[in-house]
């Protein structure tokens, strides 16, 4: 029988001495690592309560002098942050939504339908992870600028955002590595039942892909929340740029307290969603290295 090796033995454990210290040690470590993640976080927020003068003092004060939502406010106002929000969720939402359809479908037709030259094709997809982005930031632009055979701008519209994000290799990666190890009886006793490919997709592999799915919308939203340069160079009209490019364009003559709060409003949606989907998004991370 094999023993499994730990840092601490049983025999250890077993005495209240050994008990206490380990608990001690424990405890002592998972509160320092809260505290590394959350107190900038907390410094965030409460410095969104202080006045100009407090944020800028130095030493710091860890609790202002006197609490304000002022910033608050003014930041809701000042910075348009209902537009810009507006304008990030409708950006994420469709990035999503093309990602979640193409990426799905390219990811089973190379898994499960195998064409010809799938592995080269799968090969040259994800030779494109080994060319840095900053270098198709340009021929992105020049295509989006003038969209080939139409000819056509998608400048200041959406679809300058929802097209590029559709070629995300890493995402149909992960769902093909996914769909590759669903159990193979299964889809075949619904190819006996007479269900075809697309029918099998929808109603058997989908169902059970919920967990890389959940994982696959997560980095879809996040990507185009928090990303900067894409968005600054295809949005030029201020009213249609996203949150993470007003935030910099409109703080040249904001307080500082009100920028901060903008930033801690920013950051609320993202917060909420993994919050509210963290069990999903955990499953889906070990559901890939999970043989079905």
């Amino acid at each position: 029988m094999s023993s499994t090796r730990t840092l601490v033995s049983p025999a250890v454990l077993a005495r209240p001495r050994g008990r206490a210290i380990y608990w001690t040690v424990f405890t002592g470590i998972v509160l320092l690592f809260a505290l590394a993640f959350l107190f900038p976080v907390y410094w965030m927020v409460t410095g969104a309560m202080k006045s100009p003068d407090e944020v800028a003092r130095t030493p710091p004060d860890l609790l202002p002098d006197r609490w304000s939502t002022s910033g608050w406010t003014d930041a809701w106002e000042l910075m348009q942050l209902p537009t810009h929000l507006w304008n990030t969720v409708v950006q994420a939402a469709g990035a999503w939504l093309f990602q979640l359809v193409f990426c799905t479908a390219a990811a089973y037709a190379l898994s499960r339908l195998r064409p010809a030259f799938g592995n080269v094709v799968l090969g040259g997809i994800l030779a494109t992870l080994m060319v840095p982005a900053q270098a198709l930031v340009v021929p992105k632009y020049l295509v989006v600028a003038d969209l080939p055979l139409i000819h056509t701008s998608l400048l200041n519209d959406p679809l300058a955002i929802w097209l590029p994000a559709v070629a995300n290799a890493f995402n149909l990666y992960l769902l093909k590595r996914f769909f590759d190890q669903l159990p193979r009886d299964v889809l075949e006793a619904a190819e006996i039942d007479g269900a075809g490919r697309l029918r099998t997709l929808w109603s058997i592999v989908l169902p059970m892909s919920r967990p890389v799915l959940g994982v696959v919308s997560i980095f879809a939203l996040v990507a185009v929340w928090q990303d900067f340069l894409w968005p600054l160079m295809v949005f030029s009209d201020t009213d249609k740029q996203p949150i993470s490019v007003a935030l910099v364009q409109l703080s040249q003559n904001i307080q500082l307290t009100v920028l901060i709060a903008a930033m801690v409003i920013a950051s609320i949606p993202m917060v909420a969603l993994f919050l509210v989907f963290q069990r999903h998004i955990i499953a889906g991370i070990g559901a890939g290295s999970t043989k079905g």
